[in-house]
């Protein structure tokens, strides 16, 4: 069985297709005025952007602590190169620049309340 999709919950739907497509490779599938937007990068996972304004909810969402969502890189230049583009990115918050972190390497950002990392694969050089 495979996960195949997730939805996260934002304030800015356009902001968060702005860095999913060009920071992180996603390609942009379906955009509904705005509000929900469904993108996929290369290994058919499909994210799914959901507007705040959709929840009926009138805050920004609350994910809960240590909640985060990760994208493994094949190398350690590939998770400088995502830093170096993220960098540039406006209202974007970082724990650190890339380091050592767990058994891998790589660092945690922040997209409004959402925590996402990016990282080398650990599992790389295990037979899966």
């Amino acid at each position: 069985m495979n996960l195949n999709h997730i939805n996260i919950v934002v304030q800015d739907v356009n902001k968060a297709i702005n860095l999913f497509t060009k920071a992180l490779s996603f390609s942009l599938i379906v955009n509904r005025n705005n509000k929900m937007a469904v993108l996929e990068n290369d290994h058919n996972f499909a994210l799914v952007i959901w507007g705040q304004e959709l929840n009926h909810k009138e805050n920004t969402p609350e994910y809960p602590e240590n909640f985060h969502i990760g994208f493994y890189q094949k190398d350690e230049q590939a998770v400088w190169d995502i830093y170096e583009k993220l960098k540039t990115e406006a209202d974007l918050q970082f724990e650190s620049e890339p380091k050592k972190i767990r058994n891998t390497f790589g660092f945690y950002f922040f997209f409004e309340k959402l925590m996402m990392e990016i990282s080398v694969d650990p599992f790389k050089d295990t037979i899966r």
